[in-house]
């Protein structure tokens, strides 16, 4: 794990603050995010990545406490426990506070808790849950590593250094209602 500095963590921090959009280290690629209640900021990530406005995003983070922000449900029904922390991503209703341009033309979201280590140090400092699609253009392959990151798009985000590879895989969906796995 590439542990992120005091300093860094506040740069990070102010740039999300502002609408930014960064680049950091999921499981299985890179993955950019923004403040999910920041609808300004995930236009821009939508538009980094040529994505659709009416696909919904995942929202990422390391502490169950902060995922409630966004869900409306009781994440600390032990059923979730068979799937997190982990690589599955559960589709849940949202709360009121969500912007519709997170969701796209759904109602509902995915969320997923993790158990990659810096995603877990940014929750704690940053105190919000992560948008996290893969770091790419709509339709392209999913950016590997840090490096591969910054030349594609180190002039519109801010990439953060961290290590990926731990899954082979893009998270599993899972819609909570009907158990249909949507991704797998």
């Amino acid at each position: 794990m590439n542990y992120i500095g005091y300093q860094q963590v506040k740069k990070i921090q102010q740039h999300l603050k502002n609408g930014g959009v960064i680049a950091y280290a999921t499981e299985s690629c890179y993955g950019f995010g923004c403040d999910p209640f920041n609808y300004n900021a995930i236009n821009k990530l939508l538009k980094i990545k040529q994505r659709p406005k009416t696909k919904g995003m995942i929202v990422i983070s390391g502490n169950k406490k902060i995922l409630t922000r966004i869900v409306a449900c009781d994440l600390n029904n032990p059923e979730f426990d068979r799937y997190w922390p982990g690589s599955y991503s559960i589709i849940l209703p949202t709360k009121d506070v969500v912007p519709k341009n997170l969701v796209g033309k759904h109602t509902k979201i995915a969320v997923r808790l993790t158990k990659h280590k810096q995603i877990i140090q940014l929750s704690q400092y940053l105190h919000i849950p992560l948008v996290s699609t893969s770091a790419n253009k709509s339709g392209m392959n999913a950016i590997k590593n840090y490096r591969e990151c910054v030349n594609k798009f180190g002039k519109q985000v801010m990439v953060i250094k961290g290590i990926t590879n731990f899954a082979k895989r893009p998270s599993t969906i899972i819609d909570w209602e009907t158990k249909n796995i949507l991704r797998g």
